[in-house]
């Protein structure tokens, strides 16, 4: 009898325990140098960019600050990093993700001679936490930019041409991740008010960030370029694995991102492959293929859309998204736009650069712009048109299309110098905003005050980066 009561208590007390265990947390670790840390942000413990990370995350994640003022990841630098507390902690911490946020430092005059290490160092750092049991999902963060004009502390020429370079190369050849909060601020100056250090605010806009990583996951990478069918040359994307290859003997390009967003969503660019590759980089980091097909100078004519059909048809059958953000610059926009008209059912969302919508207008020169005689001829010729009054009468341009891209429903952004000389506005997104809303469409134009043709895209990408997730249903 007695032995039938301590069995039974024994297993009322598993029961109990069991019940009321909490879930394990999934470990966060922050680390970083005194931006990490939260100097000169006041009550640092409730608004360093870690403690609004935990806000936002709630009570099933377990994050921590191992910031530590003034560290280099230099292991020759000043104050090393790797010589701190912090970073003993934050290994004993053994975390589920790892945050890296490193290099500002480094830029300091006295550390600079110590920069041809930095790729090793930073790889060296990256293998001691790989190495712990709990195999974590480590993220580079690149530095905030520095708008501090000082050129012995730390400098900003020396962060963008240096630093941040060396960081994206670490990325590529470790594979981990990359997250680019450079771009992230270099509209918002006012957000780092001593040139170095974000405020509450820049904090806040770095937790966002990195909620934004966290809830992505840690999903397997991308398996579709060996479903291609096409002998690929690697190159370096900006820290991404690029894949180069020849598709209907034109040069053609897929990078992959390190995850895959659910649905395997993937942007398109028309023309001037890593021009102005912020908007791209952004969506690589948010599980976005980017994809290009050389069909220059065809101006989306019927060979170009034959071409791209076949690059179309072949992505897709690897397993990319039915549909694909198009994204046009200059030039590119006559491509996305003649795609869209013939293959609306293929396309979430356009993206247009600067964009030519208008061939009369340029290469034409027939309005302000003083166009281009040549690559007038070279249209021209695309479309077999014999003279100029056969070109003028030409209905191909994508202003003449507005009513079949209203009709597909294709959510639209632009974004335009108001100042652009070669491409005019007026000509150009202007008319085609107008004939778009008067077929009952909707369009949103970014003008860009004073800025001419250059440079294209935004510095911070966020407003159209949002556009394109949103248009492809990812919240």
């Amino acid at each position: 009898m007695r032995s039938a009561i301590l069995i039974f208590l024994i297993l009322l007390t598993c029961y109990l325990s069991a019940f009321s265990q909490t879930p394990n947390k999934i470990r966060i670790a922050c680390i970083g140098n005194s931006i990490t840390y939260g100097a000169r942000i006041d009550d640092r413990e409730y608004n360093s960019y870690p403690a609004q990370l935990a806000v936002m995350l709630g009570e099933n994640y377990d994050v921590r600050n191992f910031g530590k003022n003034g560290a280099t990841l230099l292991q020759n630098g000043n104050i090393p990093y790797t010589d701190s507390e912090e970073y003993k902690n934050a290994l004993e911490f053994n975390p589920d993700w790892v945050f890296i946020k490193l290099g500002t430092n480094d830029t300091k005059l006295e550390n600079r001679v110590f920069l041809n290490n930095f790729e090793d160092d930073y790889k060296e750092f990256i293998r001691s936490f790989q190495n712990l049991p709990s195999r974590p999902q480590i993220v580079l963060l690149l530095p905030v930019p520095v708008f501090s004009t000082d050129t012995a502390g730390i400098t900003s020429s020396v962060l963008e041409k240096q630093i941040i370079p060396k960081i994206r190369q670490v990325a590529y050849d470790t594979g981990v991740e990359v997250i680019n909060l450079y771009n992230l601020f270099l509209d918002a100056p006012e957000l780092l008010p001593d040139k170095v250090h974000p405020n509450v605010a820049g904090a806040l806009r770095i937790a966002k960030r990195l909620a934004e990583v966290l809830k992505l996951g840690n999903g397997p990478g991308s398996g579709f370029v060996e479903k291609i069918g096409h002998e690929t040359t690697p190159f370096n994307f900006h820290g991404f694995q690029g894949h180069d290859f020849i598709f209907n003997g034109r040069d053609a390009k897929l990078v992959v991102p390190k995850k895959v967003a659910s649905g395997a969503p993937w942007i398109w660019r028309a023309r001037f492959w890593g021009h102005e590759p912020q908007t791209d980089i952004a969506l690589l980091e948010r599980g976005f293929h980017v994809a290009y097909c050389d069909a220059s100078e065809l101006f989306g004519n019927k060979e170009a859309l034959s071409i791209w059909n076949g690059f179309y048809r072949m992505l897709t059958k690897a397993g990319l998204s039915k549909k694909s953000a198009m994204e046009g610059m200059s030039r590119g926009g006559v491509y996305v736009y003649r795609w869209a008209a013939r293959y609306p059912e293929r396309v979430t969302a356009i993206y247009a650069d600067a964009p030519v919508l208008d061939l009369k207008s340029w290469p034409g020169g027939k309005g302000k712009s003083k166009g281009s005689a040549k690559d007038w001829e070279t249209f021209k010729n695309d479309f077999n048109l014999r003279t100029d009054a056969e070109a003028m009468a030409f209905r191909g341009n994508p202003i003449n299309l507005a009513e079949k891209i209203v009709k597909a429903r294709i959510p639209l952004l632009h974004v335009c110098g108001d100042a652009d000389e070669v491409v005019p506005i007026d000509e150009n997104t202007d008319l085609f905003e107008k004939s778009i809303k008067a077929a009952g469409g909707l369009i949103r134009v970014i003008r860009k005050a004073g800025v001419g043709h250059h440079p294209h895209s935004l510095l911070n990408p966020q407003a159209v980066v949002d556009f394109i997730v949103k248009s492809n249903g990812i919240k």
